[in-house]
C-alpha cells in the first residue's frame, strides 16, 4: 500500500515555518527602520499574514524581539564556524568582525532593549550567545596561532571593539561603506597594522616589549609587581586579584556582547 508522502499535518508545520520565516523577517526590517515601538500588527501587515498567526508564533513583542536577535546571532556563529575549516585563519577572523560590524542593525531603540536591565538577555537569547562567543573565541585563537591577530587580545577584548565599531558604523547610513575609523580600530589587532596612521615606529615598539625588565602595578589592587626574571611576566599580584580580573573581564564581556547584539 503506497501513502502520500505529505499529510495534512506536515502541510501545517511546513505552513507554520514559513509564516514564521516571514514574520521574522518583516519584524527585523520593521525594529531596523522604526525602533521596537512597530506593533505587532504592522509587522504582520509587513509579512503578509494576519495579526492572530504572529500572535501564535510570538505572545508578546519581548518574545519577537529575543527571536529576531537570536537569528541574527545564531547567523554570525554558524559562519564563524564555517571560517573554523578556512586556510587563511586571520583573513576568516577578520571576516567574521568585518560581518559583525556591517550587519549589526541600524536601529539604537533595539539595542538599548537588549542592553537594559529588565531580565536581558533571555535564556533563548543567551544560548546564542553563547555559541557565538564559542566559535569567534576558536577562529581567535586559530588567527592568534597563525600570527595574524594579535596574542595579548582576549575574546573580551575583541567584544569591546565590537561595541566601539558598531557605535560608530551606526552613523553610516544603511548599506553604506565602512567608516575609516571602524576600520582603523579592527586593524590594530593585526600583528601589524596596515594603516601607518595607528601604527608605532620600530624604534617605538622596541621600549614598549613585554620581554624587557619593568615594573608594574596590578590593576586590580595597585600593588607593585616585581618581575621574576623567568616566565611571562605576572599581570597580578595574586590569585586572588587574578579571580577578580576574570570576574570583570566576564562582565565586561557580557554587556559589550548584549551592545553587539543590538
Amino acid at each position: 500500500m503506497s501513502a502520500s508522502l505529505s499529510t495534512p499535518a506536515s502541510s501545517a508545520r511546513a505552513d507554520a515555518r514559513r509564516n514564521r520565516a516571514l514574520v521574522l523577517a518583516a519584524a527585523q526590517r520593521a525594529f531596523a527602520e522604526h525602533g521596537t515601538s512597530v506593533s505587532l500588527a504592522e509587522v504582520a501587515r509587513r509579512a503578509g499574514v494576519g495579526a492572530g498567526t504572529v500572535y501564535r508564533h510570538f505572545p508578546t513583542k519581548t518574545d519577537l524581539l529575543e527571536a529576531v536577535m537570536q537569528q541574527r546571532v545564531d547567523r554570525l556563529a554558524t559562519l564563524a564556524t564555517e571560517y573554523l575549516d578556512a586556510p587563511d585563519p586571520g583573513a576568516a577572523f577578520f571576516a567574521v568582525c568585518t560581518e559583525v560590524v556591517m550587519s549589526a542593525p541600524g536601529s539604537q531603540a533595539l539595542c538599548d532593549v537588549v542592553q537594559s536591565d529588565d531580565g536581558w538577555p533571555k535564556a533563548l537569547l543567551r544560548g546564542a550567545g553563547d555559541r557565538f562567543h564559542h566559535a569567534l573565541g576558536a577562529l581567535l585563537t586559530a588567527a592568534q596561532r597563525r600570527g595574524a591577530v594579535r596574542s595579548d587580545l582576549e575574546i573580551a577584548d575583541v567584544l569591546d571593539i565590537f561595541t566601539g565599531c558598531v557605535a560608530v558604523q551606526r552613523r553610516q547610513r544603511s548599506g553604506g561603506p565602512m567608516i575609516r575609523a571602524v576600520a582603523i580600530m579592527l586593524d590594530a589587532m593585526r600583528v601589524n597594522p596596515g594603516i601607518i596612521a595607528v601604527t608605532k615606529p620600530d624604534s617605538e615598539a622596541k621600549f614598549s616589549n613585554e620581554t624587557g625588565p619593568r615594573n608594574e602595578t596590578c590593576p586590580i589592587c595597585g600593588t607593585e609587581i616585581h618581575p621574576t626574571g623567568t616566565g611571562r611576566p605576572a599581570r597580578y599580584c595574586s590569585a586572588a586579584c587574578r579571580q577578580k580580573a576574570h570576574r570583570r573581564r566576564t562582565t565586561r564581556a557580557a554587556r559589550a556582547e548584549a551592545a553587539v547584539l543590538g
